[in-house]
């Protein structure tokens, strides 16, 4: 073998390697026979080196190509090994799941079938298994849109005697934010959730975006469920939306609880927010992804869960950048904080006390300003809290829903 032959074998050793792990790549150099060693040796120099080493695709897109194509062409041995090879190496579960519902597609039901049975054993084997969503009556989710305009994208699932729930998420993020959480209320309650404008499935009317603007699509979201009055559950920015539409719109609240968020920003961070916004406008997602990962999820919770941290940055590069940078405009202006007193619902404040971009004396402000409402600090929570602290968050909110329930929230 000439020594050019060498450096790219060696090249695509280590390509092959990152993909595949050692273990697996150690059995078949080990296993290697006079039969077969010229074979292991060209696949290696020129799949792993001259093909995944090039520099047009990422690795995450070509280990996805390798999904779709085997299971095209129902090649189930490699498919099974890049799928195991891909949970292992990271990439977000929601992007392996959208790799299958296209191929479905456009390699037919019947591959998708196996392939989404292939995956499922793996993750299970791998612990990684997604949590329950049946399919049956009154659990299932149910997608729809409203009528109205800007049309909204909602998910109802769930049925029961207990108070209706709504769930609104953070700036960047989507409805599926609250997947967990959502499936953990539904067998004793309705629970919807839906998409800000510029968000997820929502439409994305032009900006800037006000927050009376977004606090009037939760009413007017509400008014087309018809199944208030419910408990508006509102993390950071709705949080925000949470506020405006217990002040304005108090008639279609039994309860409220604020996670991680602010009734006003102190003048230095409304100018950070206009930093923020310009940087969108000028790079796209990309530009602040990292930051934003690294503000609503802390760094001992990114080394221990990489793959959440992973699957909230593919979330937020995924986020339409006017439709982020209008609802920043919103966030950045919110200013509730001398109406709160007026609030009169049963009202539940979370914090994580890791929290910069919401620190616990923003929620103590909010606390102490609406009457009689009940503050909680999350020791090991920074922004994020719902994923940071998944297990307290519920049980916190399991404990209001109850109070609530038999007319006297704890």
């Amino acid at each position: 073998m000439s020594e050019r032959q060498q450096d790219d074998f060696d090249r695509g050793l280590r390509n092959r390697r990152a993909v595949l792990g050692d273990a697996w790549v150690d059995q078949s150099l080990d296993r290697a026979s006079a039969f077969n060693d010229e074979f292991q040796s060209l696949i290696t120099r020129y799949a792993w080196h001259d093909i995944w080493g090039r520099p047009g695709l990422d690795v995450v897109t070509r280990r996805l190509l390798v999904l779709g194509m085997t299971m095209g062409q129902a090649r189930w041995e490699e498919f099974e090994l890049h799928c195991r090879a891909a949970v292992r190496g990271g990439v977000p579960l929601e992007t392996i799941k959208e790799t299958l519902m296209q191929g479905a597609i456009y390699c037919g039901v019947p591959a998708a079938n196996t392939a989404f049975k292939l995956t499922l054993q793996i993750l299970r084997e791998e612990g990684r298994l997604p949590p329950p969503a049946p399919l049956s009556e009154g659990v299932r989710v149910v997608h729809h849109h409203t009528f109205s305009q800007p049309q909204l994208h909602a998910a109802v699932q769930g049925a029961g005697p207990g108070v209706p729930v709504v769930l609104s998420h953070a700036l960047g993020l989507d409805l599926r934010m609250w997947d967990a959480l959502a499936a953990e209320l539904a067998p004793g309650r309705a629970v919807l959730r839906y998409d800000h404008r510029g968000h997820g499935g929502s439409a994305v009317p032009p900006g800037p975006y006000t927050l009376d603007a977004m606090v009037d699509d939760a009413a007017r979201l509400l008014r087309e469920w018809g199944r208030g009055p419910v408990v508006f559950v509102g993390l950071s920015m709705g949080g925000m939306v949470g506020q405006g539409l217990a002040l304005r719109h108090p008639e279609l609240l039994r309860g409220l609880v604020i996670a991680n968020s602010t009734a006003r920003y102190p003048e230095a961070a409304r100018a950070a927010w206009a930093q923020r916004i310009a940087a969108v406008e000028a790079g796209g997602m990309a530009a602040i992804a990292p930051m934003v990962v690294e503000r609503y999820l802390h760094a001992d919770f990114r080394a221990a869960q990489p793959a959440v941290a992973e699957a909230l940055r593919a979330t937020l590069l995924r986020c339409d950048p006017a439709g982020y940078a209008a609802a920043s405009a919103a966030v950045a202006g919110v200013d509730w904080l001398d109406a709160l007193p007026a609030l009169r619902c049963p009202t539940l404040v979370i914090a994580g006390e890791r929290d910069v971009g919401a620190p616990p004396e923003m929620a103590r402000a909010m606390a102490d300003a609406i009457p009689g409402a009940r503050l909680e600090l999350l020791a090991d929570a920074s922004h994020l809290s719902v994923a940071e602290s998944a297990w307290r968050f519920g049980e916190l909110l399991r404990g209001f829903l109850a109070g609530i329930d038999a007319g006297s929230p704890a």
